[in-house]
């Protein structure tokens, strides 16, 4: 069953101007759970406007972007707020975590948003940590961690919230290769085990030969 549904998918910016950029042209795609697939393509086809736009960051021009049967086009910013923070977790190339939190709490944070209680908050932080290999790291603040592990963290904050998939901007842009191996042999294990979808939009190498489904994208379009 797809739990993402793209329809005639357009994202035009500076649409009313001589210079309006097609970055998503009207693309038709769907995904299902427990996928593991990669947007690809080179730099400016629209790979990371693609994903902010699956992500509720930014909106569409036209066209119809459908999660688990909500159209997150019809609904307010609150709700898709709400929405985003229930639904969706998020890994960026520039990791994104609050540098005067631990590691556990910036794990936390996002079930601190969602009114969790403190026990449930402990649990699960402590225990996503060790599913990413960085369990003794938990008091730690990023500045005094690497960035592969800044990056476990990271992966461990994105499904805190049990979303329903997981976005990941280029999350190796900024890894040697060793702790990109490990980095991918972690979420590879994740969405084996726990069937969690995983959607990249990479121009990595090693993340395209561990996908199972690429998404060749090329001046908005997708063309493979």
């Amino acid at each position: 069953m797809s739990i993402i549904k793209l329809k005639n998918l357009n994202k035009i910016y500076n649409e009313n101007s001589e210079i309006a950029v097609h970055a998503v042209n009207n693309i038709n795609l769907s995904f299902k759970e427990g996928e593991f697939s990669a947007i690809v393509g080179p730099s400016g086809c629209g790979k990371t406007t693609l994903l902010n736009l699956l992500g509720g960051l930014d909106s569409p021009s036209s066209g119809e972007i459908i999660i688990d049967g909500v159209n997150i086009g019809d609904l307010k910013e609150s709700k898709l707020t709400d929405f985003r923070m229930n639904n969706i977790g998020f890994v960026f190339q520039a990791y994104n975590l609050i540098p005067v939190l631990t590691a556990r709490e910036n794990v936390e944070f996002v079930m601190h948003l969602q009114g969790r209680s403190k026990k449930e908050r402990e649990e699960r932080s402590m225990a996503l940590l060790e599913s990413v290999g960085i369990g003794d790291r938990a008091k730690v603040r990023p500045a005094k961690l690497s960035g592969g592990q800044q990056q476990r963290v990271a992966v461990a904050r994105a499904l805190a919230s049990k979303p329903k998939f997981i976005l990941a901007d280029e999350p190796t842009a900024n890894l040697d290769s060793k702790s990109t191996e490990n980095l991918l042999d972690i979420m590879e294990q994740l969405n084996r085990e726990e069937n969690i979808t995983f959607i990249f939009s990479t121009h990595d190498v090693r993340v395209m030969k561990k996908a199972r489904r690429l998404i060749k994208l090329e001046d908005g379009k997708v063309i493979e």
